[in-house]
């Protein structure tokens, strides 16, 4: 009997593309300041709440209950968790001056139950500001290899107008690779596959983890056949040292077979982690 995904109100298992993220994520808030063009969010089911003031989910009173929640639904699914931990999050930026102090607070709070946290965010002016206090607390120090700090790398600042800096993200997976944290990069959406081969040659030396994947919802007018081809042939002969997802949005516009791809091209099962 197939066991039935878990949706709590803090925590829950994604389904469909978000799940080649990660098999568990939080999502405290809807709506996000960042405003990028592409966003899914501004589309389909979430269009008609959209909006770029952040807000915490109805199902929370205030940000206390939220914590309250998330503890006691790692509780409840703790020997899940810690084989895969969890991602921050699908319907807003973790790492927003509105989100950021709530998204710190759970990574504490998942850590003292030894469950593994990635924070996925377009954001790199919390670092200064948090990353002290975050690298001084003995439940960090001790477990740095349980948190993975991932950004958003498309090469577009103005589809991004929000955000920070796509050279300021960079900079920052530096310096976190630099403190001991796991990083990833999220080469998603390419735009243009030239930027994006760019922005993996920016990174190469401090990124463990690229997931690349293509614009949702655009059909294959969208990108130049050869162009895209052209990457993924780059990818084989340049990246033999990293680490490659590609999303299934890639995968099938280009119609590769995943067994084809290169021996570093992993599964959306690769645990960042292990």
């Amino acid at each position: 009997m197939k066991q039935k995904r878990f949706n709590g109100k803090a925590l829950y298992q994604p389904s469909g593309k978000a799940a080649e993220y990660s098999p568990w994520a939080c999502n405290f808030y809807t709506r996000c300041s960042n405003d990028c063009e592409y966003c899914y969010c501004k589309r389909g089911v979430m269009s008609h709440v959209w909006s770029t003031e952040p807000r915490l989910k109805k199902c929370f009173k205030d940000k206390g209950e939220a914590i309250t929640i998330f503890d006691k639904e790692i509780v409840q699914n703790q020997a899940e968790l810690q084989k895969t931990g969890i991602l921050f999050s699908f319907t807003t930026d973790p790492m927003l001056p509105e989100t950021r102090d709530l998204t710190i607070s759970a990574l504490y709070v998942a850590l003292t139950h030894d469950v593994p946290v990635q924070i996925l965010t377009k954001r790199a002016d919390w670092l200064s500001e948090i990353v002290t206090m975050v690298i001084e607390s003995y439940i960090v120090e001790e477990r740095k290899n349980m948190v993975a700090f991932g950004f958003t790398l498309t090469g577009f600042d103005e589809k991004e107008p929000g955000a920070s800096t796509n050279q300021e993200r960079v900079e920052a997976m530096r310096e976190l690779h630099e403190y001991g944290f796991k990083t990833f990069a999220s080469i998603e959406p390419v735009i243009t596959p030239a930027i994006s081969s760019n922005m993996i040659e920016a990174t190469r030396d401090f990124c463990d983890l690229y997931k690349i994947g293509l614009i949702s919802g655009k059909g294959k007018d969208f990108y130049n056949e050869i162009h895209l081809k052209a990457f993924y042939v780059w990818l084989n002969l340049k990246s033999s040292d990293l680490k490659i997802y590609l999303k299934d949005s890639f995968i099938n516009h280009l119609g590769i077979k995943r067994k084809d791809c290169p021996g570093n091209f992993v599964n959306s099962d690769y645990n960042i982690f292990q």
